[in-house]
């Protein structure tokens, strides 16, 4: 008979599985900030008014993160029906792309992105041209690529 000196299984620590629950990485911030989808602007601005629902999807949030930056920026000010219902207007969603940016891209705090945005008059202009060198940079590692 043959003994074999094998230790049993390891049970899995409980907090060491990734789950829903808690703060995210800053890599998984990253990627997720690379997936946001907000239209050209002809496309958004032939709608007068977006729903909380879908901007939340453009940005892949929650609507109750939306609603925090609402509270937080007074840059951010969409229209309320008698309901309570929220609704954005291009322009609104213009900004939340620039605060998203400051936030998640930039990786700076709230306090810091209400600083910056009251201390830079022209943060939208930088942020116009920071966008516009990436669809160029983008083009041309796609570009690239297929060479």
């Amino acid at each position: 008979m043959k003994i074999v000196n094998e230790a049993p299984p390891k049970p899995q620590n409980p907090f060491s599985v990734t789950g829903k629950r808690g703060r995210k990485s800053l890599k998984e911030i990253d990627l997720k900030a690379e997936l946001v989808q907000i239209p050209e602007d002809e496309i958004l601005f032939k709608k007068q008014y977006y729903s909380i629902g879908e901007v939340a999807t453009m940005f892949r949030e929650n609507q109750s993160l939306i609603r925090y930056w609402e509270t937080e920026f007074d840059i951010l000010q969409p229209r309320k029906n008698r309901k309570g219902d929220r609704f954005f207007r291009p322009v609104d969603i213009k900004n939340l792309v620039m605060i998203y940016d400051l936030l998640r891209r930039r990786k700076f705090t709230i306090e810091g992105a209400k600083d910056y945005l009251k201390k830079n008059k022209k943060a939208e202009e930088k942020f116009a041209a920071i966008q516009s060198l990436q669809k160029i940079k983008n083009f041309f590692l796609e570009l690239k690529a297929s060479l």
